[in-house]
């Protein structure tokens, strides 16, 4: 518990810094994001749009409130492994090279992110939470900071299991910067990979994900539902039968089975109140 609270406090002590730099990739990525929606638009649409408030208060929602709750859940993954795992297997991990451990890391990380990811439109408790992301009806980058912070959680906690099992990050030899450039790039990816953007990319789309790869995942039309929910790699959606790029260039509709409440607030309680039938 005393490693949490030690992490809580660092945490909370670098809120303001935080907030100040979040605030600054949201300007950054306003200008080059709507600048380019403006341009290659799929659909055009307006640059200050309907609900745009709101996905900016789930942006900086979900970029401060999340690590407090996903810091409890590694903490306690990692205590329960330590238990499991023999302390050698650590030692010939760490010994193995550089390169292997990031490309472990990235891989594995991305498998387990697919199966949080099916597991939240698969699981009637946790699609709840996850409908968030999905009630919209047309995308555009900032669509990707519109989730409810349990279902960051979940999502990220269930992404570190192989890395805290497998021990990937127990040497201190560069790791930890090489963690934090994938994780800057994989959240600018993520957000370009929600832009109304109508590029499509030819054979990178084999291998990495797309703008319309992922906006299949989000159609709201028959055959398409629970598909393409891999965050880097496509090939992980063939390989588990969920692949779905078809030549029809981008959906013709978005969104959710169901409708959220109007404001935030509601929002982030509607996943835990009864729903009419």
């Amino acid at each position: 518990m005393s490693q949490i609270w030690q992490q809580w406090q660092a945490l909370a002590a670098s809120l303001p810094h935080k907030a100040l730099g979040l605030l600054a990739w949201l300007l950054a990525m306003a200008v080059v994001f709507g600048l380019l929606e403006r341009r290659f638009a799929i659909r055009p649409q307006r640059f200050l749009r309907r609900d745009m408030a709101q996905d900016i208060g789930y942006y900086f929602l979900g970029g401060l409130l999340p690590p407090f709750l996903t810091v409890m859940a590694t903490v306690a993954l990692a205590w329960f492994v330590s238990g499991l795992v023999p302390a050698g297997f650590y030692a010939w991990v760490a010994s193995l090279p550089f390169a292997v451990r990031v490309g472990a890391m990235v891989l594995l990380g991305d498998v387990a992110f697919y199966w949080a990811h099916r597991w939240s439109h698969e699981n009637e408790w946790l699609w709840r939470m996850h409908a968030v992301h999905h009630s919209p009806t047309a995308l555009d980058w900032l669509v990707n900071t519109r989730a409810h912070p349990l279902d960051l959680v979940f999502a990220r906690a269930v992404s570190a299991v192989p890395i805290v099992v497998l021990g990937i990050r127990q040497s201190n030899d560069g790791l930890d910067a090489a963690v934090a450039v994938y994780l800057a790039l994989t959240t600018l990816w993520a957000f370009f990979i929600h832009t109304n953007l109508r590029w499509r990319l030819g054979w990178l789309e084999q291998i990495v994900v797309t703008p319309a790869f992922h906006h299949w995942h989000h159609a709201n039309m028959p055959g398409t539902l629970n598909k393409n929910y891999a965050a880097l790699f496509p090939w992980i959606d063939r390989l588990f039968g969920t692949y779905h790029l078809p030549a029809q260039q981008f959906p013709a509709s978005y969104g959710a089975d169901r409708e959220l409440p109007e404001t935030l607030g509601k929002q982030l309680v509607s996943p835990f109140r009864k729903r009419p039938s």
